[in-house]
């Protein structure tokens, strides 16, 4: 299929343009390779450049601790079983990819589980392992076989965040900086992304310096946006913000409709929004509704165990039936299971639940983005000295849905290949930037924005009408809401950390709807009610671009196995 539409009523504003000083008076860091995003997908770039000789600055949100690789509990997925082999693993990918997976991308990634797991271990990842001293293996939804690593059973991401920080610390050629928002890129005069204006604060100071991060190559791996949406298992920092640079440079985005939601979360009023890992119900749980039913059979062969998407919309759908807030999740038939799970057991219990025998209530939330800035094997994005990696880049490893802790897997083996190429390319070159104008005038005539409001009121929208369950009136309706709060956040958001993560999220908000709009048909984490149904001529990327002034969205050929063994 081959489609195009022009949008002629949005155009995504940079934030430099309400700098208030000349960009020429900022101080200026350099060095080779210059990385914005501190999880697990930076950290495994910057330790393969650095590891081949290149100078790597790393750009950290917040602490260098906390990125959303540290929420992770799924694990690691990777075809190390006596009954498993990276052929079964890739199959199982593409088989839920929905059409959309590139052959090419899944078979590179899976094909480097083992030895990616290896390299963790000796770096000196614990991972779990069985009292026969076997590694311990979980199953999660679309996996055939258990093909999932742990550590610390749900506590794999913080055990993955500790091991790669340590080794980025340590390492003569890495500089890490934290509590760095980085704004907007810099390009020379041939067009090439060269640095990026940025944020940086003191902890726990709302003052801050901007200053200009320079590099030869620049790496997105800023993770993903579920802060977009009012429920979501992200942390605070996952406001899109490399989603949004990518797209005011110029590069081309990709499948952003394809959101894929979590299907449990502890749901409890003044309660966090735990996530409860889907190895919970690999290990027996049952997902009821209020009459007690184990509605999962009614949806697929797999029940508790069936892809994402459909384990989602079926809680979506028995919660909007019942006009329940929540499903229950029972696990009284999984031994031990304050034991086996004893984060989840701690935090029900200060509500006065015990997993063991009370049922837990669960409901769906945003968990990761699928889609993101189009990027080849080597991280390469459509424009030069761009690369992007891990969930804000969209290979086409993961399709039109993503299979459970495949997510960790691109991150690391992605980011090593990424990391490798930049460092063969970069160093030895220094590149005159054109700087962004900047501008003296206040012209805000004395308005002050709500912020917080603004984003709330994002947040219930993108929930509502740009979630499971999606249709035409309610995408053009959100269209008619983001196009008007895009409008004066260009001229009356505040040139600060928290007024550049409000416009990226609108932005990002936009894109995520107009591509929504655009595939009319169901897909993968993609539901029209609309077009319920999944189109052949559908089998296309969505490609989204600002360029010339002008954001446009068309469609892009899917490679087929037999394209490339050809």
């Amino acid at each position: 299929m081959e489609s195009s539409f022009r949008v002629s009523d949005w155009r995504p504003v940079s934030p430099l343009k309400r700098l208030p000083f000349a960009a020429r008076s900022l101080p200026v860091f350099r060095s080779d390779i210059l990385i914005v995003g501190a999880g697990s997908a930076g950290l495994s770039a910057a330790l393969a450049a650095a590891d081949e000789g290149s100078h790597v600055m790393v750009l950290a949100k917040g602490e260098a601790s906390m990125s959303n690789t540290r929420y992770a509990q799924g694990g690691v997925a990777a075809a190390v079983g006596p009954d498993d082999d990276p052929k079964t693993h890739a199959a199982d990918t593409l088989r839920l990819g929905y059409g959309l997976s590139e052959a090419d991308i899944v078979r590179n990634l899976t094909d480097a589980g083992p030895s990616t797991m290896d390299w963790l271990s000796s770096l000196g990842m614990a991972f779990d392992y069985c009292p026969s001293g076997n590694i311990e293996l979980g199953r999660e939804g679309g996996h055939q076989v258990a093909r999932i690593l742990h550590s610390g059973g749900t506590a794999t991401g913080h055990e993955l965040q500790r091991v790669l920080l340590a080794q980025v610390t340590q390492h003569p050629r890495i500089d890490l900086f934290t509590f760095v928002t980085a704004v907007d890129f810099v390009k020379d005069s041939e067009g090439r992304v060269s640095g990026a204006v940025c944020m940086q604060s003191k902890r726990g100071q709302s003052d801050f310096e901007t200053v200009i991060f320079e590099a030869t190559e620049v790496l997105l791996a800023t993770g993903g946006g579920g802060q977009l949406y009012r429920e979501t298992t992200n942390p605070q920092l996952a406001t899109a913000d490399g989603l949004a640079m990518a797209l005011r440079a110029g590069a081309v985005l990709q499948d952003l409709e394809f959101v894929q939601f979590h299907p449990t979360i502890l749901y409890l009023a003044g309660a966090a929004r735990f996530l409860i890992s889907e190895v919970v119900r690999g290990e027996g749980a049952i997902l009821r509704n209020r009459a007690g039913h184990a509605f999962m059979q009614d949806y697929h062969a797999d029940r508790e165990l069936a892809p994402r998407d459909v384990v989602s919309r079926a809680i979506y759908q028995q919660m909007f039936l019942s006009g329940d807030t929540h499903v229950n999740l029972d696990l009284s038939s999984v031994t031990r299971a304050e034991e086996h799970f004893p984060s989840l057991a701690r935090i029900a219990a200060k509500f006065g639940i015990f997993i063991g025998s009370d049922p837990v209530p669960v409901r769906p939330a945003v968990h990761y983005l699928v889609g993101g800035v189009a990027s080849d094997l080597d991280g390469q994005t459509s424009i030069p000295g761009l690369w992007a990696v891990g969930e804000c880049a969209s290979t086409g490893f993961h399709g039109a849905n993503r299979m459970g802790s495949n997510s960790l897997l691109e991150a690391l083996a992605h980011g090593r290949i990424v990391g490798r190429k930049m460092s063969e390319l970069a160093g030895g070159v220094t590149r005159r930037f054109l700087l962004p104008p900047g501008r003296n005038a206040d012209e805000t005539d004395g308005v002050e924005l709500n912020l917080t409001d603004i984003t709330y009121s994002l947040k219930s929208l993108m929930w509502r009408q740009v979630g499971i369950e999606r249709d035409a009136s309610g995408l053009q309706d959100a269209v008619d809401n983001l196009r008007t709060w895009c409008g004066f956040l260009s001229h009356l958001g505040p040139f600060t950390p928290a007024g550049v993560e409000t416009a990226n999220m609108i932005q990002i908000g936009m894109a995520i709807t107009r591509s929504a709009l655009f595939r009319q048909e169901s897909r993968g984490a993609h539901y029209r009610s609309d077009f319920a149904q999944t189109d052949p001529a559908w089998q296309v990327h969505s490609r989204m671009a600002f360029q010339d002034g002008q954001v446009s969205l068309s469609t892009g050929r899917v490679r087929t196995p037999s394209e490339l063994s050809g």
